[in-house]
């Protein structure tokens, strides 16, 4: 501790001092001169590594993969120019990552203004590229926008070596830290029309918190590249693990990518697939439904993935509600009396893909997450409405379908308010509105409030013994939740344990099932035909509609046994979140509590937890000799006394609890999860079983 005077001032503790005060003018002042020397000029590459987070993200695993999106994206656009159908990824052993194309070559020659190869101006340079678009563009669409992509790469890394094949002859340059270790250079020849661009790069453990790459998220990504890029092979080595390598090759594209989708699923009909071209735009549009209730629209741009949509998702949302409508007033399927199909009923049950090509779009930020560009909406608007017109008048049989389905839907959404409305009136509810078996907790402060949902009475009596009474809540649950992957959302709403856990949570349930995000005008005027009527909107909907403020506890904790009936009422628990309350795991609110498996008893007063057979036997071993000990295992949370239930799973500083967070990055992977894992189709979930069977662990131990 310093011995300054103001230090001295801030630890004394007198009546006349407002430490306060003290402490806000010491955390604030800065001492010393403020002239023209301390104006800092962060030359080349350093602002990068200065500030990660503001080019990659952040400077932990989200950035670290985004400097491999940044280089394969390179890649990328070389194939969407037309000169690269081979792409391949490797993990070294050494840590390292690589992106390898046979495109044609980033160039080497001397770059006129900046008096270095072009190469390096590339890999050194903010702002420097081929993809700014305009008549000197070396792209006409590319995922690359402002030429910062691949310099942060190299900025991040510990060392990066860019390898071109060009003119006949293959040149490489090493950078360290974003510094050229040594000029362009000439390492051998290759066969004359042989080119490409191979880069390979160190993340830098001194700007990164994270430095191993997750190949599920690499192989994510490559999947998804190689869906939209049907004429491309991509190529995936791990040299960590030889048997994690695969090659995604998918001929038929986006409608390929849709059927995978909905693989799990009883469909209504072959995949809608088209694709319209305006001047430089182009849209391709790959769309299906199926007899679930879910909505799944994956988004691109240039190749991007734009987990959060944007202005094309608007555009098609509009153009096939309204289109949907006009469809069905032309053909007497809606009556002049009926209201319009809404966008939750147009979209019930659907799977789409939107891959858009166009020149210089714009995006909410680096990692172009979201589509900003305001004229792509009447594009696609305009553009996915005569696709979806073509198409209905083409196939009237796949068209009456769809109406039909939007009509039932639109009936079952009205049943759903109804009965979200009835839950507030259920008598399974207390006077204040409150399941009358929560066991409540008495502050009011939410974001310091945990519930428990605990598998049944028994268990719950051990958890309110064992909980602290001023944070914690619990909710015993009996038996098995209603499968909602199965069932509509009005019968779902019919299940007594729903009703008791949407009542206990009060954010109240999403009825648009992530739909309300799509920014569908449902009271766009149509454009023809009896002029249909506008949807009046009821007042009561805002009172049923999703509200995360309203959130009672901001831990929800699934807390089950540890065996087979236990994982199974959990993974019914996350599938009803995730259907009906996605924004709960989205913003973290879902945690898995991880009760131990053994407790072994030393002597009268020791206790040690197990969570594994692996951890028992550590605590065996260190006993001493001659002291007994007593190995009991937990069949179940009932069993557990509250001490141990305490001490192992409830006790803030001594419990284990898993975090569960959707990444919309893996949009595409979870959906297909809970269709297949939780939908009706047996045989997807039978083959998913038989491929993955030797990673199981422990399959002997529930029983």
């Amino acid at each position: 501790m310093s011995n300054e005077p103001q230090d001295e001032l801030y630890l004394e503790s007198t009546d006349s001092l407002d430490q306060n005060a003290v402490v806000n003018e010491l955390a604030g002042r800065v001492d010393g001169d403020y002239d023209a020397a301390q104006i800092q000029v962060l030359e080349g590459l350093e602002a990068v590594r200065k500030r990660p987070g503001m080019y990659v993200g952040d400077n932990g695993k989200r950035g670290l993969h985004q400097l491999f999106r940044e280089v394969i994206d390179n890649s990328v656009d070389e194939a969407l120019a037309g000169h690269c159908d081979h792409i391949t990824v490797t993990l070294f052993e050494d840590g390292s990552a690589g992106v390898e194309d046979n495109g044609r070559g980033i160039p080497v020659d001397k770059h006129e203004k900046m008096g270095v190869s072009a190469l390096q101006v590339v890999m050194t340079v903010l702002h420097a590229g081929g993809k700014f678009g305009g008549e000197g563009s070396g792209y006409k669409t590319s995922g690359g926008l402002h030429g910062v992509g691949v310099s942060c790469t190299n900025a991040l890394s510990t060392w990066m070596e860019s390898t071109v094949k060009r003119n006949g002859k293959i040149y490489r340059q090493r950078f360290e830290k974003g510094i050229p270790v040594y000029d362009v250079k000439e390492i051998g020849t290759v066969e004359a029309g042989v080119t490409g661009t191979a880069q390979r790069w160190m993340p830098d453990p001194t700007v990164l918190t994270e430095v191993e790459h997750d190949p599920h998220i690499v192989k994510s990504r490559m999947r998804e590249l190689a869906y939209l890029n049907p004429k491309v092979t991509f190529e995936f080595i791990n040299e960590k693990d030889p048997e994690n390598s695969e090659t995604f090759y998918y001929q038929r594209g986006i409608p390929q990518l849709v059927e995978d989708i909905n693989d799990g699923k009883d469909t209504l009909h072959n995949v809608i697939h088209f694709k319209r071209l305006r001047e430089t735009s182009e849209i391709e549009v790959a769309l299906q439904y199926h007899d679930g209730y879910s909505l799944t629209i994956l988004a691109f741009t240039n190749n991007i993935h734009n987990p959060d949509g944007g202005t094309h998702v608007s555009g098609f949302s509009t153009a096939l509600t309204r289109t949907i409508n006009n469809y069905a007033r032309k053909m007497g399927l809606l009556k002049e009396k009926d209201n319009n199909l809404v966008g939750d009923d147009v979209t019930d049950g659907l799977t789409a893909v939107i891959s858009l090509r166009i020149g210089d779009p714009s995006y909410n930020s680096q990692d172009k997450v979201k589509l900003v560009t305001p004229e792509v909406q009447g594009l696609t608007n305009s553009l996915v409405g005569e696709g979806l017109m073509t198409f209905f008048e083409e196939n009237p049989n796949i068209a009456r379908k769809i109406v039909e389905k939007g009509v039932i839907a639109q009936r079952a959404r009205e049943a759903a308010r109804k009965a979200m409305e009835s839950v507030r009136r259920s008598s399974t509810m207390d006077s204040f509105g409150l399941p009358g078996k929560l066991a409540d907790c008495r502050s009011k402060d939410a974001t310091k409030c945990e519930i428990f949902l605990v598998e049944g009475d028994s268990a719950g009596g051990s958890a309110k013994s064992a909980r602290d009474r001023e944070t914690q809540a619990i909710l015993p649950l009996r038996g098995k939740i209603l499968n909602v992957e199965r069932a509509r959302i009005d019968k779902a709403l019919d299940n007594e344990e729903i009703k008791a856990l949407i009542a206990a949570l009060g954010v109240g349930i999403d009825l648009s099932l992530g739909k309300a995000d799509l920014s569908v005008d449902e009271d766009q005027p149509d454009l023809e035909l009896n002029g249909p009527k506008k949807r009046e909107k009821d007042p009561k909907e805002k009172e049923v509609q999703f509200d995360l403020s309203k959130l009672r506890y901001h831990k929800v904790v699934i807390m089950t046994d540890a065996d087979v009936d236990g994982e199974h009422i959990r993974t019914l628990l996350l599938t009803f979140f995730y259907r009906y309350m996605k924004p709960l795991m989205q913003a973290g609110h879902i945690w898995l509590a991880q009760p131990p498996l053994f407790v072994v008893k030393v002597g009268a007063n020791e206790r040690y937890y197990a969570m594994t057979e692996g951890e028992r036997d550590e605590i065996i071993a260190g006993i001493k000799k001659g002291r007994k000990y007593d190995v009991t295992r937990f069949k179940g949370l009932g069993e557990m006394n509250a001490e141990d239930l305490e001490d192992t799973t409830m006790a803030v500083d001594k419990r284990r609890m898993v975090q569960v967070i959707c990444d919309k990055t893996f949009e595409m992977e979870i959906e297909e999860m809970f269709s297949k894992l939780m939908g009706e189709k047996v045989e997807p979930r039978r083959e998913f079983i038989e491929r993955h069977a030797k990673e199981a662990l422990n399959v002997d131990w529930h029983y």
